[in-house]
């Protein structure tokens, strides 16, 4: 089966989606308190619930388009997504090695890309 474009555009597009939930967990587990009632009472816990259940979905429709061994592994931009939201909005502070990380995900996922075209 060949892996459509309109597949891995899906697959980034949900990545994306991802980050931002994880960005939003951050957001409120910086306002969690002993208590257990602010786990629910956490409009931004809630938020970041809604962007993983809208990026699973948007993951799930997409592997109609293609080889779950060529799609899958897109997911890891997710966190090259997360490095870069949480520098823009946590004010967290990336490095070298971690920039090197980053770009050894997006050269793996590349690598696979062209393996899958």
């Amino acid at each position: 089966m060949e892996t459509k474009l309109w597949a891995v555009s899906l697959i980034v597009f949900s990545t994306v989606i991802g980050a931002f939930g994880s960005l939003f967990f951050k957001k409120g587990a910086d306002r969690l308190h002993r208590d257990f009632a602010t786990l629910f009472k956490n409009w931004r816990l809630a938020v970041g619930f809604l962007f993983y259940i809208a990026a699973a979905s948007f993951f799930i429709y997409s592997l109609q388009g293609g080889e779950l061994s060529v799609l899958y592994p897109l997911v890891s931009l997710t966190y090259v997504w997360v490095c870069l939201l949480s520098v823009r909005f946590v004010g967290e502070e990336m490095n070298r090695l971690k920039w090197a990380g980053v770009l050894f995900i997006v050269f793996g996922v590349s690598l696979i890309g062209l393996g899958g075209a």
